[in-house]
């Protein structure tokens, strides 16, 4: 890193209306530096990164870029100068190759009255070798989700860059490939190429990361050399107050039960998972860890019967079900939250309360089945205020709402059919500090109140936080349970990874 500023962002204002996204942010890239910017949702970090490629254009302020002042009027000008953005939204064109989206702003540009698919494909497989082993003649849509990030990924690489932007670029990488992707950062850094890096995981900026900048209500609150702070006064200047921690006070020995409210007996299903049987007690929260892959998210989805043909028992507050369909689920008080908000947790188009009564709208219904907007909106309001919601109206589209309040909402979808159990896959996946703290809250409240909560998550440090108990899932099968103090990275990381079956308790 060098103190050589690429650019320079002076006292850059941006409104949407009566709205003040950016009120004279202040921010420099120097040459050669991964420079973190840092905020909650709502911050101002994507109004001032979309002015940076030139998606939005600024009310008032100037913005110098290699010692120029400069008017950054379109994405392609941006690339042209050299700033490339990886959206954390991923925007590939699904029904074309791998190849073909790489290199769509090079094939869109080009004269050529024939594309050289072979030439095509070699130079993708170039690129795409630093990062993981995608064919590149593979059609998009027939990736997973972290896959088609390293193709967001890779698509910026071929860019001949001065300033790459990466917006929560890990979110749905697994740990391998995001640390082949740090590895690449870091040789982008050593070429003199400044990169800003935009994450919500303090273990990612204090790892990775030479600056970080904050923002809060759209104004510039701090910029810290890594090295010289710690996690807590990076997250304490985002939420603009002293947040002591993450996760409330776990059950206390005197609130444990013998009750147990979910039991899983040999359930298994060919090719996903085989002879899983565990118990859920009463006022617990219980983790699910494992590797991506290790057929965590299947089990769960299976129970539910949201997919797959699973056999074996699931009994249910005493009572054994009988399903078929994630309807029979539903009916029976046993609910999903998945991982993919904005593909299934949420209609982003649609109101928040029609939103929160989308499992159960018979709840909601009047005289001949028809909605009963006030019903509609009293059962949203009531929901919303007990998850502490957010928001302008209940009428607003949940795309208005921060991921933090969209992630609520979809809380409060599955607590409007007065469930017995929820399932939750990354609960806080995208969503900033101080909203994972009372995401972290809502789901100890629920748990005390009777409610089954059973977490999914990648994020170890969340799993340890949240969970009482963790049960470890290796190639379709529980290879472990940690407890108390033993439930650490490092064994719940051995369990993910070794062949034979233990259990490690405190």
């Amino acid at each position: 890193m060098t103190n050589d500023v690429i650019l320079r962002i002076s006292r850059v204002a941006k409104s949407f209306g009566a709205i003040k996204a950016l009120r004279g942010v202040d921010f420099e890239l120097r040459r050669g530096e991964i420079h973190a910017l840092a905020g909650e949702n709502g911050a101002g970090k994507s109004t001032l990164m979309n002015i940076i490629d030139g998606i939005l254009q600024p009310d008032s302020g100037e913005i110098v870029f290699d010692g120029k002042p400069v008017r950054i009027s379109s994405p392609t000008e941006a690339q042209e100068m050299g700033i490339g953005f990886v959206h954390q939204e991923i925007a590939l064109c699904p029904d074309v190759s791998v190849a073909e989206n790489i290199f769509m702003a090079a094939t869109n540009t080009s004269r050529r009255f024939l594309m050289d698919y072979r030439a095509l494909q070699r130079k993708a497989r170039e690129i795409l070798s630093e990062l993981t082993d995608i064919d590149p003649a593979t059609l998009v849509s027939q990736l997973s989700i972290s896959n088609q990030q390293l193709v967001e990924i890779a698509k910026a690489l071929t860019l001949d860059c001065r300033v790459l932007i990466l917006d929560e670029p890990t979110a749905a990488l697994t740990e391998k490939e995001a640390q082949s992707l740090f590895a690449i950062m870091h040789r982008l850094a050593e070429r003199g190429i400044a990169i800003i890096y935009i994450s919500h995981r303090m273990v990612e900026i204090f790892d990775h990361c030479d600056r970080v900048s904050v923002l809060r209500d759209g104004q510039s609150i701090c910029t810290y050399n890594v090295a010289e702070v710690g996690p807590r006064d990076v997250v304490n200047a985002m939420v603009g107050r002293v947040l002591d921690t993450l996760y409330p006070d776990k059950q206390t020995e005197a609130e444990k039960s013998d009750e147990v409210v979910l039991k899983v007996t040999n359930l298994s299903d060919a090719g996903a998972f085989a002879d899983v049987s565990f118990e859920l007690r009463r006022g617990e929260i219980l983790g699910f860890a494992g590797l991506i892959g290790s057929g965590r998210s299947e089990i769960v989805r299976g129970i539910c019967r949201l997919e797959g043909e699973a056999t074996g028992t699931v009994t249910l507050c005493g009572q054994q079900l009988k399903l078929r369909h994630y309807q029979d689920s539903i009916a029976a008080g046993m609910v999903y939250l998945s991982e993919d908000r904005k593909g299934d947790g949420v209609f982003l188009d649609m109101s928040i309360a029609s939103n929160v009564s989308a499992l159960a709208v018979d709840q909601v219904a009047g005289r001949l089945g028809i909605i009963d907007r006030g019903r509609e909106e009293t059962q949203a309001g009531t929901l919303g205020r007990r998850l502490n919601l957010k928001c302008g109206g209940l009428a607003d589209p949940v795309s208005s709402l921060s991921g933090g309040n969209q992630q609520k909402v979809a809380i409060a979808k599955m607590l409007s059919v007065n469930p017995r159990l929820i399932f939750l896959d990354e609960p806080t996946r995208g969503v900033d500090v101080g909203a994972k703290a009372e995401i972290h809250r809502i789901l100890r409240d629920l748990a005390r109140s009777g409610v089954g909560i059973l977490v999914i998550s990648s994020e170890l440090p969340e799993l340890i936080g949240v969970s009482d108990r963790v049960l470890v899932i290796r190639e379709g099968q529980i290879s472990g349970e940690v407890t108390g103090a033993d439930m650490t990275e490092e064994n719940i990381m051995h369990l993910a990874a070794v062949h034979e079956r233990q259990e490690i308790t405190a």
